[in-house]
């Protein structure tokens, strides 16, 4: 679907408006054992590590076209990371019009522990939350990044390029435009881009492998996208065992507790035990 942009604003001074991408991932895995379940959390916080996660905001920034100014990382024990990173719009022409285009729509971004990154007066953050069931052997992997910009630049440039970062059976999405810039005349307006859905920012290919459910507040210009991995194949699901290592119940079990799990994510509410 095309996204059409409002005409260029001839702005008054800095464009004041901080549009906010907030975006939570969720994988989820069934570890059987204790064993199984610290060799889960293991392998995600190697594979999410502070470094990782600094070269994932390092894209970020590129894509979205910041400059990084500084950077500061830390790995948790007994598990999680955080990453700071300090980055400034990109330098852009001056122009007497202060024309902002940074909203138009493009071709979709690229495809990819906790990272943070102000850019002039926003931020980029990201969080890892490793954590597993004590009884049921589900095992969960959080990631939450806010991507905040103000300015020229746009966070939904980066959307695509976030999605495919993670390992993702369960997304949920928000993005808002907060605060008002002012035209040469001294309007008003509260938000410079066209927008009815997150999903017009997402690749068909990708919106294509998951279900996708919108709940938007369009007159606050707050819009909020979750998204459930269609496929199910039990063996993407199983760490430290496959499906032929179990009995024919234990999978239809397995599959139960694990489908049980992403639902309850999905829709943010305990599903009773029948």
């Amino acid at each position: 679907m095309e996204i059409k942009s409002l005409k260029k604003l001839k702005l008054y001074g800095f464009n004041n408006l901080t549009k906010t991408l907030s975006f939570n991932i969720y994988d989820i895995c069934y570890a059987k054992t204790l064993e199984h379940r610290k060799g889960y959390i293991d392998y995600i916080d190697e594979q999410y590590n502070a470094e990782r996660l600094t070269t994932i905001l390092t894209n970020v920034s590129n894509i979205i076209g910041a400059n990084i100014l500084n950077i500061s990382s830390q790995d948790y024990e007994p598990q999680g990371a955080s990453v700071t990173m300090l980055i400034s719009e990109e330098k852009i022409n001056n122009t007497h019009d202060h024309e902002d285009d940074s909203n138009q729509t493009e071709s979709p971004g690229p495809i990819p522990e906790t990272v943070l990154a102000h850019l002039d007066k926003s931020h980029i953050t990201v969080h890892t939350y490793p954590e597993s069931h004590p009884d049921e052997g589900i095992s969960t992997f959080r990631a939450d990044i806010d991507v905040s910009t103000c300015g020229r630049i746009s966070p939904l440039k980066a959307l695509n390029y976030l999605i495919h970062s993670f390992d993702s059976d369960i997304i949920t999405i928000d993005y808002r435009v907060r605060g008002f810039t002012r035209d040469i005349e001294g309007k008003k307006f509260f938000i410079d881009h066209k927008i009815n859905s997150i999903q017009n920012y997402i690749a068909s290919e990708t919106k294509d492998l998951y279900h996708n459910v919108d709940v938007n507040v369009y007159q606050e210009n707050i819009f909020h996208t979750k998204m459930l991995i269609k496929d199910f194949d039990l063996d993407n699901y199983l760490f430290g065992v496959t499906k032929k290592d179990l009995q024919q119940g234990e999978k239809k079990k397995i599959k139960q507790k694990l489908k049980k799990e992403m639902a309850e994510i999905f829709y943010g509410r305990n599903i009773p035990k029948v």
